[in-house]
């Protein structure tokens, strides 16, 4: 199914054509129809002579009422521009027409209305001077089409030309992560919450529990309806009325997307290439403050250019926009940017989640950023991968906006061309961490160089825990289990009975050590109880084998005579102070020999 929108000046008929297309009145605000002026979204629908099955969203023209315009054009597929023919192009034409093309909505048509007002030489005037000002816009070359919605003149031709172009119009992809843009909310009695929107990505079905971002909240499907009609799932590009359980009518707001929970991470700050509108009042300062919008959502924020310190009417740049408050988006979705009664500019998202703020005109910043916007899919997925440093195949699809099987696919070649390091187990259910070749050599020298300095520092240990050597490459424990595998087999650490240490370290000790280390403990074993022990009973006090083996057998002995044995009675026993008593018996609490009852200690 296509979702078709309407676009053009106040007071030119458009939601008049659309009644007359469908019989629906989209009208539906009793401020509407009073004033006759659409201020807020309506919507209709009709079967095309093909019996093609569409929704139309009708948008006010008026200027005040540009950001409700916003709110319905993001997800059309196709756009009429309407043009009367008693006024011709006018301020909102051009302003939804640069809309238009910001969005990048490449079908389209232009309907001149009202041509019962007029002569047909006016028409055909008014028909050149539209296409004058279609130059250099998508919308360049389209079919027109001359109607009038009153006397049913041009109509049928209408619905002709529209099913032609639909002919020709790819449907949406389905990624199998659904997202609907809210663009209404309200209450049925008997029923409770319903929403609004069109489906522009994934499935939907009756039960599916879903989350509405940015706000967290969790729903569940209670009944889908399209056109009044109920229906089990849908799939992409469906006008839905959605019924939701487990939430209230004042949990939900225009500009909230409903998805699958957990996957849609809304953003305060995204990466874009902006192209100014060339009608745009002036040009863009670096930090300046606009009003941003994104389907149906809309906040404000500042730009930040990358590569200018202005952006002229007509120019493009690449900017990091700061949002003041969190938007849901994705890598490829497009946006608008205003001032407060302008339309200034927009773009399409290159990075929904840039890991930091960028440096202003670095040539290396404005490279990735050139890749992921237009660069080839194993760019993109190669350049997300020495972004992000160990990622999955989640990570990489979301990021993309490709679907897992494309991403698989993609990592195929650059693995088969050592651009990718995969860790893991492949395959759209599998666990595989990707590394780009250049993370994955860092982390093999950073690997390396912890494990040097651990050397350096103790000498004479044989190597390092793994969890000493996984918190200095600062990795969680299932990336660092892949990556110490890899390692081991590519030879860059050795593991050694469960510590890890470089391949060519080795406990060597010199005539000296060897000399010292006999001379300690022939006076532990003649001394234990001034000295201390091989058997470490605390962080100061260790006592040979022998000596803490004869002594635990005393205290055991105690106890079995007296059942109990205080650290008096210890000194007593063993005549010494108390610097060594207590530590032996809390090494004994530890292993269990012994339970400490108040100040005493008995057998466990």
């Amino acid at each position: 199914m296509y979702v078709i929108g309407t676009a053009g000046h106040v007071d030119h008929g458009k939601s008049t054509l659309v009644k007359a297309l469908t019989g629906i009145d989209p009208d539906r605000l009793p401020e509407e129809k009073e004033r006759e002026m659409t201020v807020d979204l309506g919507f209709a629908w009709m079967t095309l002579p093909s019996g093609r099955e569409v929704s139309i969203v009708d948008v006010p023209g008026h200027e005040r009422f540009i950001k409700n315009m916003l709110a319905g054009v993001g997800a059309i597929d196709l756009a009429m521009l309407i043009v009367a023919a008693d006024e011709s192009v006018m301020p909102q034409t051009r302003e939804h027409l640069a809309i238009l093309d910001i969005l990048r909505i490449r079908r389209g048509l232009v309907v001149i209305t009202k041509v019962d007002l007029v002569d047909e030489e006016l028409v055909e005037l008014v028909k050149a001077e539209v296409e004058d000002t279609l130059v250099g816009t998508a919308f360049e070359g389209c079919q027109m089409v001359a109607v009038s919605a009153y006397t049913g003149e041009g109509i049928d031709e209408l619905k002709a030309s529209i099913d032609g172009i639909l002919n020709d119009t790819e449907t949406r992809r389905d990624l199998g992560r659904p997202r609907l843009p809210i663009d209404r909310c309200f209450t049925v009695s008997g029923f409770g919450t319903v929403i609004t929107g069109t489906l522009i990505d994934g499935s939907v079905a009756v039960g599916q529990q879903m989350q509405l971002a940015p706000s967290g909240r969790q729903a569940r499907i209670r009944g889908l309806q399209s056109h009044k009609s109920r229906l089990d799932a849908a799939s992409p590009g469906v006008r839905l009325a959605l019924n939701l359980s487990g939430i209230s009518r004042d949990d939900v707001m225009r500009g909230e997307v409903l998805t699958n929970p957990g996957w849609l991470r809304p953003t305060r700050r995204f990466d874009a290439n902006l192209r100014m509108v060339k009608g745009a009042p002036h040009a863009l300062k670096h930090n300046e403050g606009v009003t941003f919008h994104l389907f149906t959502s809309e906040t404000t924020g500042r730009v930040r250019l990358l590569d200018a310190d202005r952006l002229q009417p007509g120019s493009e740049g690449w900017v990091q926009v700061l949002l003041d408050d969190p938007v849901p988006m994705v890598k490829g979705d497009f946006f608008v940017l205003r001032s407060s009664e302008d339309t200034l500019g927009g773009g399409q998202v290159a990075d929904p989640n840039p890991r930091r703020r960028h440096r202003r005109f670095a040539p290396e910043v404005l490279e990735q950023l050139t890749v992921l916007d237009a660069g080839a899919s194993e760019d993109v997925i190669l350049t997300i991968a020495d972004q992000m440093g160990p990622c999955d195949l989640r990570t990489l699809s979301q990021r993309s906006n490709f679907s897992n099987e494309e991403v698989l696919e993609r990592i195929g070649v650059l693995v088969d061309s050592d651009d990718i390091v995969a860790l893991g187990e492949m395959g759209v259910q599998g666990d595989a961490v990707i590394y780009s070749r250049r993370g994955w050599d860092i982390l093999r020298n950073q690997a390396q160089v912890a494990l040097q300095a651990y050397h350096n520092q103790y000498p004479l240990r044989r190597g390092a825990p793994p969890q000493e050597l996984r918190s200095r490459l600062g990795v969680s424990q299932p990336v660092y289990l892949r990556a110490a595998a890899r390692l081991s087999d590519e030879g860059a650490i050795t593991d050694d009975n469960g510590l890890v240490r470089t391949p060519d370290h080795s406990v060597e000790l010199s005539d000296g050590q060897q000399s010292e280390i006999a001379a300690y403990l022939a006076t532990l074993a003649a001394e234990p109880l001034e000295r201390g022990d091989v058997v470490k009973v605390n962080e100061t006090v260790v006592f040979t084998t022998a000596a803490y083996e004869d002594m635990a057998g005393r205290i055991v002995d105690h106890l079995k005579a007296n059942g109990n044995v205080t650290v008096a009675d210890a000194r007593t026993i063993f005549g010494t102070s108390r610097k060594y008593v207590l530590p032996l018996l809390e090494y004994l609490d530890q292993q269990r020999i012994t339970r400490r009852v108040g100040d005493e200690r008995v057998l466990r």
